[in-house]
């Protein structure tokens, strides 16, 4: 049997796929600029404003814990409707360095109570689930370890309640550390996007959105009519957001109201992070699409849905991608440029071009200078296509199995180009992905010394587009591992055994 229809077959099919998820984003982009004019005012303070509980949970967070502890204690709110949890399943010295800065706190007068749980079931969700059994709050807002919430969130959210259809207010994610390197430049671009574009589109008109596990103010009945949170996946927020979006409540996102937090500035951070993403966002679509897809909603909100909860299948799709484009492109020698630039050209501008224009706009909305983006347009385009190995295993990872571990994302304090430094126990155990990067990257190499020899010069842009991404990582990944320490390069595993037992 011929191999040559089923390779040919094959590419044109994975890009073809490819393309429909970037004509999504398109569709994203023409929602958003329908949109972008649109205000929302804040609806006056109540009269009688409720008890809100404040909830950090807290895993092994040493150099940013007393950040956000003080961060909250300066926010404006009666301090006799204010409650802080500070949810602290720590197996390090966190909870010493906590408890200090509690002791402090509440002999100023805020009522905050420092909770431990003897085992770290269910991981963040589990925390959480903990905490609220004994909160006094009507509603609970939620923030991780590394932001640093303005002192006016309470004030620019809580209002929005008295609706009693809403259930879930979220902000934007500000980043503190953004010109810290490539990576947390293009991390931020990314988020960006997420934040400005998807999530704004999403809401404004009237499909599902999700909660970003922090930054939020939900309303606990909300939570409670949902069925609470809940540890089979990954992603516990994307989970109830799911869950309490299909019992009826609504969702508000505040784009204007910024919540900064810190970007991991370390490779396999960065990785071990989106592989969780991507995990828990197909671990999400297993449990919630059956159940979703066929509830009595309009079928643009379920279509959007099921992009939404899929859209990580993508990294597969470009992984295979990869392999496939060199020989495809071997196969069509003979067929001449003019049928790259009519069949090929389309279809990577319907997957590429316009996610770039989506992420784009995200930063002129932003008011981010357009120079400023395309300095750093190569190191988004790297990021995305060197995540696709880390995130297609993640991906295969939720289609058979449900939970997991939650691996943590190291916070080190890191503002601007300062960064404290950080003992080995903090370092992410380097990732495996690590190794198929540096083969893509030599197999990418041969291919372009190839096409050049063979007089493929309409192949390159392709193959060299596919080398930089792969490229990008794997470099990240050796400079990495020079840069490390042989006492810290013992410790990193030893903490990520320790992280697992816990």
């Amino acid at each position: 049997m011929e191999l040559s229809p089923l390779v040919l077959g094959a590419y044109y099919g994975v890009l073809g796929v490819l393309a429909l998820y970037g004509a999504h984003r398109a569709v994203l982009l023409a929602r958003w600029w329908r949109t972008r004019k649109a205000t929302r005012t804040t609806p006056p303070w109540p009269d009688l404003p409720p008890v809100v509980t404040v909830q950090l949970p807290l895993y092994n967070e040493r150099y940013v814990a007393e950040r956000l502890l003080r961060a909250v204690a300066r926010m404006d709110y009666p301090r006799d409707l204010l409650e802080v949890q500070v949810l602290d399943d720590s197996t390090d010295d966190t909870p010493q360095h906590v408890a200090q800065v509690v002791a402090e706190l509440a002999a100023g007068g805020l009522d905050i109570r420092h909770l431990r749980r003897q085992r770290r079931s269910g991981y963040k969700a589990g925390a959480l689930a903990a905490g609220m059994k004994s909160a006094r709050g009507e509603l609970l807002c939620l923030f991780d370890a590394d932001f640093v919430p303005p002192p006016d969130f309470l004030r620019r959210t809580v209002p929005f309640f008295a609706d009693p259809g809403i259930g879930m207010v979220q902000a934007r994610w500000g980043h503190l550390n953004r010109p810290a390197s490539l990576l947390t430049q293009a991390q931020a671009v990314l988020l960006d996007g997420h934040f400005v574009i998807e999530h704004a589109a999403r809401e404004r008109c009237g499909c599902f959105f999700n909660f970003n596990g922090t930054a939020g103010v939900w309303r606990r009945e909300a939570i409670r009519d949902a069925g609470g949170w809940q540890s089979d996946t990954v992603t516990e927020d994307l989970d109830l957001s799911y869950r309490a979006q299909l019992a009826g409540w609504r969702f508000l996102f505040l784009p204007e109201l910024e919540a900064p937090a810190e970007l991991p500035d370390d490779v396999d951070a960065f990785k071990s992070q989106q592989h969780r993403w991507a995990r828990g966002s197909v671990q999400t679509a297993r449990k919630l699409l059956p159940s979703l897809l066929g509830a009595r909603l309009p079928w643009r909100i379920r279509l959007e849905a099921l992009v939404h909860l899929t859209q990580n299948l993508s990294h597969p799709l470009m992984l295979l991608l990869a392999v496939l484009v060199f020989p495809a492109m071997l196969l069509r020698r003979g067929a001449g440029a003019w049928q790259i630039a009519a069949i090929d050209l389309p279809l990577f501008a319907a997957a590429s071009l316009s996610v770039l224009a989506y992420y784009a706009a995200s930063q002129v909305a932003l008011r981010q200078h357009w120079r400023r983006f395309m300095r750093y347009l190569p190191s988004v385009l790297a990021t995305g296509i060197g995540l696709s190995v880390t995130n297609t295993a993640a991906v295969l990872g939720g289609l058979v199995r449900r939970g997991g571990v939650f691996q943590r994302t190291p916070k080190l304090r890191a503002e601007g180009r300062r960064q404290m430094a950080a003992s080995a126990g903090y370092r992410t155990a380097r990732h495996g992905s690590s190794i198929v990067e540096i083969v893509l990257t030599g197999y990418f190499a041969l291919a372009i010394v190839a096409a050049v020899r063979l007089g493929m010069w309409g192949s390159l842009p392709f193959l060299l587009l596919f080398l930089h991404g792969y490229g990008t990582f794997a470099w990240l990944a050796i400079g990495r591992r020079a840069a490390r320490t042989p006492a810290g390069a013992q410790a990193a595993p030893d903490a990520a055994r320790a992280e697992r037992a816990a």
